[in-house]
């Protein structure tokens, strides 16, 4: 691991900490996240959640901090197991955890100390018995070879510096004939390192998204086959960065890259 790649994991395990030890979620006016919102509630929803997906799980597990609703779109069976990449305070896992039943298993892992904690907390308040949340990387996922049906994760790969070992990660885990699906930022054009390199863009996610196209390669290079984009819709830079992701950025120069990056919520799967 370079040193570049170790600022970037010290950075967003350092913010998303802070995220965690917020006491309230969801009033909170500052959450650094892929298109921030002051109300997880509502962003929830405009991403794709129902009311009764967030009001049927632990109020502090919805920390506004996705840009999709991968489970929408994934196909769950009871007894299944299912991986949460970058599970944060529990919000998916805990929506999966009631489709897999009883017979099935969630797993969350996170980078984060502080959200594996807060997870914890969650998930014993809630009694999900069925719901485990394991310390990790997403490049070094703590899982064993095929032990996972499902794969899900919410705009967090786009932070992970080392992508294509991410994936590789991914097929590594996924069971023969299981299957991924994600929600994450790409981009259509490349940003100017000055956009890069400003104050908080790692947590906007910004600093190490990539390519449209060449994210879907590297998935496509880690062995995973059937890749397609299920839904796609544009975010202006500056929506992304307008809690200070860009601190010193002229608006003139943001504007410029407006359309520039990409939600997108992504299938695929490992062959039998």
């Amino acid at each position: 691991m370079d040193e570049n790649e170790v600022k970037i994991k010290r950075s967003v395990r350092e913010e998303y900490g802070k995220v965690a030890k917020k006491k309230s979620t969801r009033n909170s006016a500052d959450m650094p996240c892929c298109g921030s919102s002051p109300k997880p509630v509502l962003e929830s929803q405009a991403i794709g959640y129902s009311v009764n997906d967030i009001q049927t799980v632990p109020e502090e597990s919805n920390l506004g901090l996705g840009c999709g609703n991968p489970l929408g779109l994934a196909s769950i069976r009871e007894g299944n197991v299912v991986l949460d990449l970058g599970s944060g305070g529990g919000f998916d896992c805990f929506l999966a955890a009631k489709k897999v039943g009883p017979t099935g298993k969630v797993i969350g892992v996170d980078m984060t100390p502080e959200m594996i904690e807060k997870a914890r907390q969650n998930a014993q308040k809630g009694h999900y018995d069925n719901v485990e949340f394991r310390l990790g990387e997403i490049e070094h996922l703590p899982a064993a070879d095929n032990s996972a049906d499902l794969i899900i994760s919410n705009c967090v790969v786009n932070l992970v510096p080392n992508k294509a070992q991410g994936f590789r990660e991914v097929y590594r885990v996924l069971k023969p004939g299981g299957h991924m699906i994600i929600s994450d930022l790409v981009l259509t054009k490349e940003l100017p390192e000055f956009m890069r390199k400003a104050a908080g863009m790692y947590m906007g996610g910004l600093a190490t998204a990539i390519l449209k196209d060449q994210y879907l390669e590297t998935m496509k290079q880690a062995g995973l086959q059937d890749i397609v984009v299920q839904k796609e819709s544009t975010i202006p830079v500056e929506f992304v960065t307008d809690k200070g992701f860009a601190k010193g950025v002229p608006r003139n120069l943001i504007e410029q890259f407006t359309s520039a990056v990409l939600d997108v919520t992504v299938s695929a799967g490992k062959p039998l």
